[in-house]
């Protein structure tokens, strides 16, 4: 008898497609440039507080959004390749591909934030570091670009090599929240309520605050030489 079982609350589906999203957002204004780089960094903070909404999430969320429930360990890997594995939410080597793409992009945010384009517009904390090692921060936010979208590619593939191979939809439950399973959950989901919303969301918009840089205080203003007498 298929059972109807709950795997993706609320929150984190909307955190999926929103970083889905951002993204997409992100790599389209960077490649274009010029105006679009500001929209460029718009996104960029954006993306600083979802990423720490779903750092936060992974400890006070719901089961399956939990990092305690997908972290793949040896044990777990070792089961999905035996094909032991029977769990609802990301299996290990998907597990492995999630936590490089948040890994990756927050790698893309830390560079981005102190970075510049020798041009108009620099990073929203880039005034905290010398122009040198922004440059080098700046080369490394270009070169690792190509490693977040091949990562992306791998993402996508496994997901049409599940649906076209394994006949699994990843896409569905992601979508609605809900999975068809042949038995029943062994534990009932739980966790991420209001509380654990709240604080979750309190974080990600304190950590654009603070990526945002309007705190920073500006520098002083030289004070004009006096005029020559004569």
């Amino acid at each position: 008898m298929a059972h109807r079982t709950q795997v993706w609350d609320l929150p984190t589906r909307i955190f999926h497609w929103s970083l889905a999203t951002l993204v997409a957002g992100a790599i389209v204004t960077g490649k274009i440039g010029g105006n679009a780089i500001v929209w460029h960094g718009r996104i960029g903070l954006a993306l600083v507080g979802l990423i720490v909404f779903r750092l936060t999430w992974g400890f006070f969320g719901s089961t399956h959004a939990r990092f305690a429930s997908f972290v793949p360990t040896p044990a777990r890997l070792r089961a999905y390749l035996r094909g032991e594995w029977d769990g609802l939410g990301h299996n290990p080597l998907g597990a492995l591909s999630v936590l490089a793409l948040l890994a990756l992009i927050g790698v893309q945010l830390a560079t981005g934030l102190l970075a510049n384009d020798d041009i108009a517009f620099q990073g929203h904390l880039a005034p905290l570091i010398s122009k040198e090692l922004s440059d080098t921060l700046s080369g490394l936010h270009r070169l690792f670009i190509n490693g977040l979208i091949g990562l992306i590619a791998l993402h996508l593939a496994a997901i049409m090599f599940y649906a076209h191979v394994k006949r699994e939809n990843l896409v569905k439950p992601m979508l609605t929240g809900w999975k068809e399973t042949d038995d029943a959950p062994k534990t009932p989901v739980s966790g991420g309520g209001p509380l654990a919303l709240v604080v979750a969301l309190l974080l990600a918009f304190a950590a654009i605050y603070g990526s945002s840089g309007t705190w920073i205080a500006p520098p002083p203003v030289a004070e004009a030489a006096p005029a020559p007498s004569f």
